[in-house]
């Protein structure tokens, strides 16, 4: 959530009184994120106070954005709690501001928890499994765009910005993801919409009476139609490690997995190839991390990441593989 574009109150409020969102009151520009242009919008209608925010997108396309939003619409009507896309009267969620893509959601409650417990964790993963299963009957399809077609495509680009032992690691991941993609077992993985980037900032919780309550999940715009145990494994990469280490927190990872298994049961599959998809995980991340660095955009408020943190986590998936009967099999 940087702001690349920057956006006047006045094309704000055109917009959102077109959408009969009434009357603009606050507009701050996020810094959190780093692909699109967002702002925090305020309005009053009939004497309410609405929130909501206003995204420009500065990578995806009108041909892609359907797919998205139209997503998110599915999920908050079959009860997953996501940001749900204003429409305008014709049924449109796709604007155009600035001449990019735009569009309105309503603002989540609550705030991001950034020191997860294993009752946070688990509250994700029961969560991660109804979005799966809810999402196997959205009608519109489009690719993972941060999958391995992407990766061996960006591979070539940030090898010659690295040194020998990166571009070694880097190199030999991804002729073991190619190799692994090929498999028999690869093809018969579960399927279907999926986040792709639920990390800890893109989740909502409030407390009530000092227990999480997971509020929603947003920021869709790296979904896509892949392995929902590539999902579980962006999950596990970002809510169960040490994040200064990469080290696999094992009580967080088994809260996590077994509130997840008890609304939607792993198959064989997904279980045996759960550690090739830690890795698979930990190498998106840091090769997107990588592409950002040697390639950046100019933006106000934008705040990189930093891309040695998951080739720390790669790093430490190859040297402690996981086990996942001691996430799943013991009590």
């Amino acid at each position: 959530m940087a702001v690349y574009t920057e956006v006047s109150r006045q094309e704000a409020s055109d917009l959102l009184q077109a959408l009969k969102l009434g009357q603009l009151t606050h507009m701050q520009g996020c810094s959190g994120g780093i692909e699109n242009t967002n702002y925090f919008v305020s309005t009053e209608l009939d004497g309410q106070s609405h929130d909501y925010v206003l995204t420009l997108f500065e990578r995806l396309t009108f041909e892609q954005l359907p797919f998205y939003l139209r997503l998110m619409k599915h999920l908050a009507v079959h009860g997953i709690a996501v940001p749900e896309p204003m429409a305008d009267r014709d049924g449109d969620l796709v604007f155009k501001l600035k001449d990019k893509p735009a569009a309105v959601v309503n603002k989540l409650r609550g705030s991001s928890e950034l020191q997860p417990t294993p009752a946070h964790c688990a509250a994700v993963g029961a969560m991660l499994a109804r979005m799966h299963l809810a999402g196997r009957d959205f009608s519109m399809t489009q690719p993972n765009l941060r999958g391995l077609d992407w990766w061996n495509q960006t591979v070539p680009v940030v090898l010659p910005h690295l040194e020998a032992a990166q571009a070694a690691l880097l190199k030999s991941e991804l002729a073991y993801q190619n190799h692994t993609a090929a498999s028999s077992a690869y093809a018969a993985l579960p399927r279907g919409p999926i986040h792709a980037d639920l990390f800890r900032d893109n989740v909502m919780f409030e407390s009530t009476s000092g227990t999480p309550e997971l509020t929603g999940f947003f920021d869709f715009y790296f979904a896509g139609v892949d392995a929902f145990i590539f999902d579980i494994a962006v999950c596990l990469n970002d809510w169960c490690v040490d994040l200064g280490t990469g080290q696999h927190q094992a009580e967080r990872a088994r809260s996590f997995l077994r509130a997840y298994q008890a609304v939607r049961p792993l198959s064989a599959e997904e279980r045996a190839l759960l550690p090739a998809m830690l890795r698979a995980g930990a190498l998106r991340f840091w090769l997107s991390r990588l592409w950002d660095a040697i390639l950046p955009r100019e933006a106000s408020m934008l705040k990189a990441h930093d891309p040695s943190q998951f080739e720390r986590v790669l790093r430490q998936r190859l040297a402690h593989p996981f086990d996942t009967s001691t996430c799943l099999d013991h009590p």
